[in-house]
């Protein structure tokens, strides 16, 4: 993280500018994935023209964070942007208006942003170096991106694919907590998501014990702690302890997009519509262009959903299955919504899609696996009805 450019010379900008790489460099570090250099180190090269290469084989790092402040009256604009020192390319970049009327919200403001947006963007520029190392020198790190990356995908195959990858990571390094709670994920995938199940009764207690040894050992890493959390959620039907656990991982990095969309999903569940509809929002401010966000949509659907807002939730389903035609959650909030407007055969045709994709569901089997994952008796109920509307056969 560079000194942000003072643009104009001016003593107040060049304090705001100091003030802001300060929240911004203090806000990266609560990614236990990344070494951050301090910022003393970093302020070596203030008011200094650099080469970001130069400033990354001083400083031993790969990925360089730089910006600049401008002022006009009482407004100021700040730019920035993330540059892979390995290549030169620019991973991101983008620019936050505001008025000095309130110096630390605006830094505040600007510091959670940044973050929110550059996470996912450095993740994702990790897996990509990760998919470029040869097999044999792969670390339980580099495992644990290729799953990453495999998740992404959002298909049975990439999902059954992470599974073995993440093992190899946790026999490298059986205390890798990340590893260890994206299996439960993978396997909810696959039962609850129509991606590669059914899965045996021993994986879902293994994904349990899994998630647990995570939150043990990965109690200040904010990803291991969600990811833990919400299998807790989805496969013991430990709702209220899972969302604690994510308020944990949020204290640890307030930032996480992926944090607080599963707030919101575990929100949802237990039909509190009106956290969940916050928590989303934020999610989606955070990092608006995240290649999980279809599952941020997808889970506001079901917030208003439980709020009986169900245009609202045709709306949100709908963007969803633009990004993803096959995402088995938002298909299911469409067919229930559609059932409740009284629109029956479009609820029976996206029921026919979604069968498609878990040939043989039935009333009886999405109830045992979904009384677990839903909290809420009325909401279950909600569901029951829409899918039976639908056409859904009960046995």
């Amino acid at each position: 993280m560079l000194p942000f450019q003072n643009m104009s010379g001016d003593p107040e900008q060049e304090y705001f500018a100091d003030g802001m790489v300060e929240e911004i460099t203090t806000a990266i570090s609560r990614l236990p994935w990344l070494f951050v250099i301090a910022r003393n180190s970093s302020f070596a090269y203030k008011g200094k023209a650099v080469d970001v290469r130069q400033v990354a084989r001083e400083l031993g790092v790969r990925y360089v964070l730089e910006g600049s402040v401008r002022r006009a009256g009482n407004r100021v604009r700040i730019t920035g942007q993330l540059i892979d020192t390995a290549t030169g390319a620019h991973i991101w970049a983008d620019r936050f208006d505001g008025a000095l009327d309130d110096i630390f919200e605006l830094q505040d403001q600007v510091a959670s942003n940044v973050v929110g947006a550059i996470e996912p963007r450095l993740r994702q520029s990790e897996i990509e170096h990760a998919s470029r190392k040869p097999t044999s020198s792969l670390d339980a790190y580099d495992l644990y991106l290729r799953a990453l990356a495999e998740v992404h995908k959002f298909t049975a195959e990439g999902v059954c694919q992470a599974v073995p990858l993440l093992q190899r990571a946790l026999a490298i390094d059986p205390a890798y907590a990340p590893a260890a709670a994206l299996i439960g994920l993978c396997r909810h995938f696959q039962r609850d998501h129509g991606m590669g199940g059914p899965i045996l009764d021993e994986d879902v207690a293994d994904s349990v014990r899994l998630a647990r040894h995570a939150i043990a050992v990965g109690k200040d890493d904010p990803d291991a702690l969600w990811m833990g959390a919400f299998v807790l959620a989805v496969f013991a039907g430990e709702h209220a302890s899972a969302a604690g656990i994510i308020d944990r991982a949020l204290a640890l990095n307030p930032n996480s997009a992926h944090a607080w969309m599963h707030a919101g999903l575990v929100a949802g569940f237990r039909n509190q519509p009106g956290a969940a509809m916050k928590a989303l929002k934020l999610a989606m401010r955070l990092s608006p262009l995240d290649p999980q966000g279809l599952g941020a949509k997808s889970a506001l659907a079901l917030a208003h959903l439980a709020a009986g807002r169900y245009e609202e939730a045709l709306e949100w389903a709908d963007r969803a299955l633009y990004e993803q035609p096959r995402f088995d959650p938002a298909m299911g909030v469409k067919i229930v919504a559609c059932a409740r407007l009284g629109r029956i055969d479009e609820a029976r045709n996206w029921l026919k899609r979604r069968l498609e994709l878990q040939p043989g569901l039935t009333i009886a089997k999405w109830k045992k696996n979904a009384a677990v994952r839903i909290a809420s008796p009325e909401l279950l109920a909600l569901f029951e009805d829409g899918l039976r509307k639908a056409g859904l056969p009960e046995a």
